[in-house]
């Protein structure tokens, strides 16, 4: 009984000390850092399976990581507001799947140098694609990054 009364004494003193109640004393727990998954896509309409799969993998872990897609050499094609809707038979298709990932606020980026190696400009890219720069590689996320190559 003792011990309870001197606790609760402590904690009275200790709050006027420094001013706040007791509420405000309680310790707030913050949500835990979520790890990146940054997804590169090198390859383009030329090989549906090896873009889609990336897309797809993209799509399923942006509810528990956080997710960048970054697109180069060929990928860049499959971001183009002219580019064709990909399909194969086990995936919804490109169109479908970067909507869903830019719509989800997910970064997609395409290289600038690859855009010009292919005679395409920033503004042949499709809405919500948008030019890689190099702070969004390190910032999309808080927690570690896992880099996972198409």
């Amino acid at each position: 009984m003792k011990r309870f009364l001197l606790v609760g004494l402590l904690t009275v003193f200790m709050a006027g000390l420094t001013g706040c109640t007791c509420e405000e004393q309680q310790v707030v727990q913050q949500a835990p850092v979520k790890d990146g998954v940054f997804i590169h896509i090198t390859v383009g309409p030329e090989d549906n399976h090896r873009l889609l799969m990336p897309l797809k993998m993209a799509s399923m872990m942006r509810d528990t990581h956080d997710v960048a897609v970054y697109l180069d050499i060929n990928g860049v094609l499959a971001v183009l507001k002219d580019s064709p809707d990909v399909t194969h038979e086990t995936f919804p298709s490109s169109q479908t799947l970067l909507k869903e990932l830019i719509e989800a606020g997910v970064p997609v980026m395409a290289c600038p140098g690859c855009l010009k190696a292919a005679g395409k400009t920033p503004e042949d890219l499709m809405d919500g694609v948008k030019v890689a720069d190099k702070a969004t590689f390190f910032n999309f996320t808080k927690g570690r990054i896992l880099t996972i190559d198409y």
